[in-house]
């Protein structure tokens, strides 16, 4: 079985897991919210969902800590890049608010500004009748390919939303024990030093360099056990290294959990990038 949080593109989320091959659904099961779906993926036997990733290489902040601060079983296992099914659609000439939902506006939110549009943002529950009565005479939707309403047409800067790129999506399952992988595969691996000091973080930096490990991601996170926890993502070569890393880890009384392990070393395209102006 699938399923997929309440806040997911339902056709962005089943577009995954039949492109991946995870399943071949009609639709995916709606779990509630992130940390229902989280509980629930953990709690039933045969369960799994389908969750945006951010990126392999650069996991979204949320996912991170959703997966951190849920069951320790919990890890993802999969990742896939989908096309963008997002279209901006009027019953004619448009020139009011956009209605859009909780996934529209994290996968399209900087397209339709530079456009000077005006969302309005719905949650990604309500109906397609729902939002219609909400954009109101002369307003539009960005909505999936897949729901466009009868009489919508796309607008002309419709074609702009596709060039943001895909949208990854990656499988949560909940397992005993990371999968063995004898190739590349992208590892999310979060970690709190034994003690929390200036330089603490460095030896356990030392560790993940001494492995031969180059790290794509890392960010620092307050916690409520200790002044902070950290993430790191990095292309790992075979699981007989992350398992090295881990016992390495464990040894030295560094708290650690594993949050994915995604098969591949291309993840194409890359994650967003930024041209620095340094001074």
């Amino acid at each position: 079985m699938l399923g997929r949080s309440e806040r997911e593109s339902p056709a962005h989320a089943v577009f995954a897991a039949q492109m991946a091959g995870w399943n071949d659904p009609v639709e995916l099961l709606d779990l509630g919210t992130t940390a229902d779906t989280l509980a629930t993926v953990a709690g039933i036997e045969g369960l799994a969902a389908v969750v945006h990733l951010g990126h392999p290489e650069h996991p979204a902040p949320g996912l991170e800590r959703a997966l951190l601060e849920g069951a320790s079983s919990l890890i993802v296992t999969g990742a896939v890049a989908v096309p963008g099914q997002w279209v901006w659609v009027g019953a004619g000439a448009a020139g009011g608010q956009v209605v859009i939902d909780e996934a529209g506006m994290r996968d399209c939110a900087n397209v339709l500004r530079s456009l000077g549009a005006s969302p309005r943002l719905v949650p990604t529950r309500a109906t397609v009748e729902e939002r219609i009565a909400l954009a109101g005479e002369g307003g539009s939707l960005v909505i999936e390919r897949t729901r466009v309403p009868a009489g919508f047409t796309e607008l002309p800067d419709s074609a702009a939303l596709a060039e943001g790129g895909p949208v990854w999506y990656g499988l949560l399952e909940s397992r005993a024990d990371w999968p063995e992988f004898a190739g590349p595969a992208q590892v999310w691996l979060a970690f709190g030093p034994s003690d929390d000091h200036l330089g603490s973080l460095q030896p356990t930096l030392a560790l993940i360099a001494d492995a031969g490990l180059d790290l794509d991601h890392l960010r620092s996170q307050p916690s409520s056990a200790g002044p902070h926890v950290f993430f790191t993502s990095f292309s790992c070569p075979a699981s007989g290294v992350l398992n090295d890393l881990v016992a390495a880890l464990t040894e030295r009384g560094v708290a650690h959990r594993t949050l994915a392990v995604l098969p591949g070393e291309a993840f194409v395209p890359g994650p967003d990038a930024l041209t620095p102006r340094w001074a």
